[in-house]
């Protein structure tokens, strides 16, 4: 289940999904059968992550008994070290969001605060037992459907001996079984991506076959924390900070925990889509400064968001169950409008479209090819329009007595990360995207002569130097 690989030949640790040989074509007619190769070719649709893996992995089997291409040039060193420390923060990141609410689960059980505590706790508990059966039904689909394992080379010995012995086999049935009965598949899937990645850039004879495998383990493990991230974190943040406001204060439990979950939030979407960004053949990967600044933009714009939706629901307790139906409605609808091919399956694709829907109700997500600045532009237009209502209604209803107090900075908080997470994605498209800084345009424009008062000289190059500070 891995999305596309960035056809350039050069990785540069293991945490891009790039194609690892770098091999001149062979001259042959099939084009799979050159360097460039891409596990979507064979079954033809737009995403890997949902269930294609037999079918993409089948030509690798047919293709194990060429020897030849695994003698490629080893990939590049540079950034296998932040790719590891990447992987480890995510971990961290995950262990941090669980632990605290359970931690305040208890918290509110010893204090009597049975509700709060129940809530907290269903919101960490079913997200992750559905996650976990998802997990174990992809790792079913590897095992017994012709899976990575059957790809030669990756398992070598141990793959033969799998086969020969049904205790082994049984072994495995029962480890991944303990695993996803005790919700740490996650946990297991990012060791797995690091062991596979690591004996990748170790494993000469068999590197190709290594990088596959943790580049489909990776994406399993991204789109698993994504779906619990915004089925867990999301809903967590905004009840932990509906009851601050409601109480009229905060405790460092409580905002230990609306950080962890909101930290959640960031990163899994900022190491979402950096996967996506790695994992193209037609897209340039993204710098670590770039997923840095990425974060920054959806902790501010999620920050506004929940800000203003927890704002509401102290106060229109039904009508927030309403606004939030409603709006998740309309975003799941302009999902399926749009056209999504991610899923093999017909219930799946909608499971995802459903998903995706509650992703949109705090923060913009893109499940569509092509251009996405209007619909950008459309989304953002509409969460302001939304996030300026419901904090003046807030605002207007609220009980100036208890709320006085930081009433005016809860406003000003939705406004200003607001601005912040604006101004943190206009940072990134115009400065740390990928694809080249865009800003720069403008100095190639009639605009420079605007901004600059001079015209451009007839032998100056077509892209003029920025001005430098003075």
């Amino acid at each position: 289940m891995a999305a596309k690989s960035d056809g350039r030949g050069v990785v540069t640790g293991f945490a891009q999904l790039h194609n690892l040989d770098e091999v001149v074509g062979t001259g042959e007619d099939d084009t799979r059968n050159g360097s460039s190769f891409h596990i979507c070719h064979c079954c033809n649709t737009s995403s890997c992550y949902w269930g294609c893996r037999s079918a993409c992995l089948h030509y690798l089997r047919g293709k194990g008994k060429g020897k030849g291409r695994d003698a490629a040039r080893p990939p590049q060193e540079e950034r296998l070290w932040l790719d590891c420390l990447w992987i480890i923060l995510a971990l961290l990141v995950f262990f941090w969001d669980v632990g605290t609410d359970l931690w305040l689960a208890i918290d509110y059980y010893h204090k009597q605060d049975f509700l709060w505590s129940g809530l907290t706790l269903f919101f960490v508990l079913v997200p992750s037992v559905l996650v976990q059966i998802l997990s174990f039904r992809w790792f079913v689909q590897d095992y017994t459907g012709g899976g990575l394992g059957s790809v030669e080379g990756l398992s070598s010995r141990r793959a033969a001996s799998l086969q020969r012995d049904r205790c082994c086999r049984l072994s495995v049935w029962v480890w991944q079984t303990v695993i996803h009965i005790f919700q740490m598949g996650q946990v297991w899937r990012y060791i797995r991506t690091m062991y596979l990645g690591i004996q990748s850039h170790r494993q000469k004879e068999n590197q190709r076959r290594f990088y596959w495998a943790m580049m489909y383990e990776y994406a399993d493990v991204n789109m698993l924390r994504l779906l619990e991230t915004f089925l867990e974190s999301a809903p967590q943040l905004v009840l932990q900070l509906c009851i601050m406001i409601q109480s009229n204060k905060a405790e460092w439990l409580q905002c230990v925990s609306a950080m962890s979950s909101l930290l959640s939030l960031a990163w899994v979407l900022a190491s979402y889509h950096k996967l996506l960004r790695d994992s193209r053949d037609d897209k340039k990967s993204m710098s670590y400064r770039g997923a840095l600044v990425h974060l920054f933009w959806r902790l501010f714009t999620i920050s506004s968001r929940v800000l203003s939706l927890a704002l509401f629901a102290s106060v229109f307790h039904i009508y927030f169950g309403i606004f939030v139906v409603l709006h998740w409605c309309a975003m799941a609808f302009w999902v399926i409008h749009g056209g999504t091919d991610f899923c093999m399956s017909k219930w799946e694709e909608v499971l995802f479209n459903m998903v995706v829907g509650v992703v949109y109700v705090f923060c913009w997500f893109n499940v569509r090819e092509g251009r996405t600045r209007y619909r950008m532009v459309a989304y953002y237009t509409v969460v302001l329009l939304e996030n300026a209502i419901l904090s003046s209604l807030w605002y207007a209803y609220r009980d100036p007595a208890t709320t006085d107090a930081y009433a005016s900075f809860a406003l000003c908080g939705v406004f200003l990360c607001f601005a912040s997470g604006v101004a943190c994605m206009v940072l990134y498209y115009g400065v740390l995207h990928p694809m080249g800084p865009r800003l720069r345009v403008l100095a190639s424009s009639c605009c420079a002569e605007l901004l600059w008062g001079l015209p451009l000289p007839p032998e100056a190059e077509p892209m003029a130097p920025t001005p430098g500070p003075r």
